[in-house]
């Protein structure tokens, strides 16, 4: 007893000098890094507390008070949702307080940038709060969630129209033929996938002897919204670029998919209900590692001249992420007066809508917290969601193609 005693003292002392060995070592430009990785820790604990929280959950009487204990999943997805529901707490927390910082000399710049180990106490405190709290809270949460995902989603695709004009333009800005030739064989390949795509999904969600006129609706106009990306782009006055076209056809077919196949279970117009474990398994893995790719891509393009995330007042040009050489103290102290690259703010905003939307996609988009503690299907507000978000999507990037022509005068 007093050696297993000892051994938890030196184990615990290991951890933390272990964390204060990783806070200390955080740099200013680190940071973004930092809250990347603390974001990742908590979908790891999400994913944990999901498959191993529900026989405990089941104990405490202020999540279990129902007349008949709810089945297993639902105090998994409750598990996740409390998790979420205490990272967004704490991205928002951030996001409140940053608000208005514009240069380096205010306070609320060192908070952004340091310290960690207050930042991580106060980010596990928030994640424990939310297990005692009622269900109807997180009952709301998730309603919102389903609301703040599509938010998320719009953001990727502001980040997805930066990345592939960045992509092109850095492809053609080498003027050699095998650069041009690249583009236009990923243009094709993006385009048949694209094709290839749609008539899977008439396949799976159009079967055969079943009306399924607002399935039909949902895959024709995205084949429409491609159609006129392509038109809009070879148009003479545009004079834009397939490739972009080609990989935003194929993100919002994808986004059709993910739509559809949130039906509900029983409808007869979803043909993936009859093997829905299966797909739910590769849509989770392909939903997380978007996600977690998208708000990695945002930490790292923050302050860049093409970033949502710069304010008006900030430098346009981007800066190395992890700088090679230290920086003098009087090098630092002429920082101190430039103003920041990037918005605070919605920087944590936008972790704040990523925990929204892995916890959707985490759950499965399945189930929520009802009075009665049964499995609510999520049906059709999440598949609006997704549908909605494609056709934004699609608007998105015809007004980036149109704007420029529309207002010459102006700055896109």
């Amino acid at each position: 007893m007093w050696a297993a005693s000892c051994l938890a003292s030196c184990c615990a002392a290991c951890a933390c000098d272990a964390c204060r060995t990783v806070v200390s070592g955080i740099s200013r430009r680190s940071a973004r890094i930092a809250y990347c990785g603390l974001f990742g820790l908590s979908l790891i604990v999400s994913w944990i507390l999901r498959e191993v929280a529900a026989p405990l959950m089941e104990k405490l009487p202020w999540i279990n008070h129902f007349h008949k204990t709810p089945d297993r999943e639902w105090f998994e997805t409750d598990a996740v949702l409390r998790v979420s529901f205490g990272n967004f707490l704490f991205f928002t927390i951030l996001a409140v307080l940053m608000v208005g910082v514009k240069n380096q000399r205010d306070p609320r710049d060192s908070m952004h940038h340091g310290g960690w180990m207050v930042k991580i106490i106060s980010w596990c405190l928030l994640v424990i709060f939310t297990f005692f709290l009622p269900n109807e809270i997180i009952s709301f949460y998730e309603s919102i969630s389903k609301f703040g995902s599509g938010l998320f989603l719009l953001v990727q695709v502001v980040l997805l129209l930066d990345f592939v004009h960045g992509w092109n333009d850095k492809w053609v800005g080498y003027d050699e033929q095998f650069w041009y030739i690249a583009l236009l064989a990923v243009s094709l390949v993006s385009y048949l996938a694209t094709f290839v795509f749609s008539g899977l999904l008439f396949h799976w969600f159009v079967p055969s002897g079943e009306e399924c006129g607002l399935n039909t609706f949902f895959i024709v106009m995205m084949l429409i919204c491609v159609f006129v990306f392509a038109v809009v782009v070879l148009h003479p006055a545009v004079g834009g670029s397939i490739l972009p076209a080609s990989v935003i056809s194929l993100y919002c077919m994808y986004l059709c998919y993910s739509g559809m196949a949130s039906e509900p279970r029983d409808y007869q117009c979803n043909g993936l209900h009859s093997h829905s474990k299966a797909v739910s398994s590769s849509t989770l893995t392909l939903g997380l590692l978007t996600t977690i790719l998208s708000v990695v891509y945002s930490a790292v393009r923050a302050g860049s001249s093409t970033t949502l995330l710069s304010p008006p007042s900030s430098p346009r040009a981007a800066k190395p992420l992890l700088p090679m050489d230290k920086e003098t103290e009087e090098l630092a102290e002429k920082e101190k007066d430039k103003p920041v690259t990037y918005s605070y703010s919605f920087f944590h905003l936008i972790f704040s809508l990523a925990s929204m939307y892995s916890a959707m996609l985490l759950t499965g988009w399945s189930t929520s917290v009802g009075e009665s503690g049964k499995l609510v299907d999520v049906g059709w507000p999440s598949v609006w969601v997704r549908i909605v978000t494609g056709w934004a999507t699609a608007a998105l990037y015809i007004w980036s193609l149109v704007a420029p022509i529309l207002f010459p005068d102006r700055e896109f």
